[in-house]
């Protein structure tokens, strides 16, 4: 019977969505903060955590209805934040040598449900910040029996270098993979299993001489290919998401004044080609998170709202998405079926 409660959530939640039943975007009260908040990540339905520019976490308990500070930590720019249970978490930092960032240090870790943090146990890698992390729970045969296994990717940074971090045990050891041969920026990073997963970044560690950029590996982050570049400059994939494993979506960051056409890229093949789709004619609308609930039920967030499509990215309507929001979650981290967002305002679509 377990199983059986655990879906029906899912599927009620999937049917309510692509039935288009009457559901809005929801404004949860937080501090005041004067530009773009990059993420925020609820556990399960009710513990959830948000970061600032400005080096301030905050903390909920009851759903997003109130929140508290449980770290201040100026000079640190949180950027990124993932889960692997309640209990054990990790802030990325955009790291130094960005706007008045000081903190070298990329990554964080918590063991007590964000009461505390510490740099991570990363070694001595040359990271110099964090833009994603990506905690993947998955199982594998080890001596003949079935254990469980946590995969975490934290991925950086914007104007590079672009570089990985991977741990394939939980966060005990870690590995730094360098992709700067292959791109000039990662800004998201997105495995479906142990095996296949994505980078979506930019060819250039310049924007001016950039062009969007997506990397897929087959073998565990050990080999990657180029599975899409747009042909113009100016541009890099910000965040991507999958609906399942063959859909997925990414926004196209358009930074090119000239260049008026607002574009996404989809791929209906578990990544191996991307198209473009229009989104929007407006040179000032630039994008940033995306998320999507089902195949065709989605949502992306700009510099001046949100949109939202129902027929797979074909059609776009505006929607009450808050300006600036970075990051559209569709899941909590225990999988729990959760829509959220966070840019100027944190939000929660009910």
């Amino acid at each position: 019977m377990k199983s059986v409660r655990v879906l029906l959530p899912l599927v009620a939640t999937l049917l309510a969505a692509s039935a288009g039943l009457a559901a809005t975007w929801h404004v949860m009260p937080t501090e005041a903060y004067p530009s773009k908040r990059d993420d925020v990540i609820f556990v399960d339905r009710q513990l959830g955590f948000y970061g600032t520019g400005k080096g301030k976490l905050y903390r909920t308990t009851d759903g997003g209805g109130h929140w508290a500070l449980v770290w201040d930590h100026p000079g640190t720019f949180i950027r990124s934040l993932g889960f692997v249970d309640a209990r054990h978490g990790y802030a990325g930092n955009l790291g130094a040598g960005l706007a008045d960032i000081s903190d070298a240090n990329p990554l964080y870790e918590t063991t007590d449900g964000g009461t505390t943090w510490h740099p991570a146990a990363i070694g001595t890698t040359a990271m110099p910040g964090v833009c994603s992390i990506d905690i993947l729970h998955t199982r594998t045969i080890i001596a003949g029996s079935l254990q469980d296994k946590v995969l975490i990717d934290a991925a950086g940074r914007a104007n590079g270098p672009a570089k990985l971090l991977r741990s394939e045990d939980g966060g005990r050891t870690w590995t730094l993979i360098d992709l700067s041969d292959k791109a000039g920026m990662i800004l998201d990073v997105k495995f479906l299993d142990a095996n296949t997963g994505f980078v979506f970044a930019a060819s250039n560690g310049d924007p001016d001489q950039s062009s969007a950029l997506i990397l897929k590996t087959t073998d565990g982050a050990r080999t990657w290919r180029e599975v899409y570049r747009s042909t113009r400059k100016v541009e890099m994939i910000w965040k991507g998401a999958f609906a399942d494993r063959k859909t997925g979506y990414a926004t196209l960051l358009n930074e090119d004044p000239a260049n008026g056409q607002q574009r996404i890229v989809k791929t209906v093949d578990g990544g191996e080609h991307w198209a473009e789709l229009p989104l929007v004619a407006d040179k000032a609308t630039q994008e940033f998170g995306i998320g999507f609930v089902t195949p065709a039920h989605g949502w992306v967030g700009t510099r001046h709202g949100g949109f939202e499509t129902t027929d797979g990215g074909r059609h776009w309507a505006p929607v009450p998405i808050a300006p600036f929001a970075n990051k559209i979650r569709v899941r909590t981290a225990d999988g729990t079926p959760m829509v959220y967002a966070i840019g100027k305002e944190v939000q929660i679509y009910q």
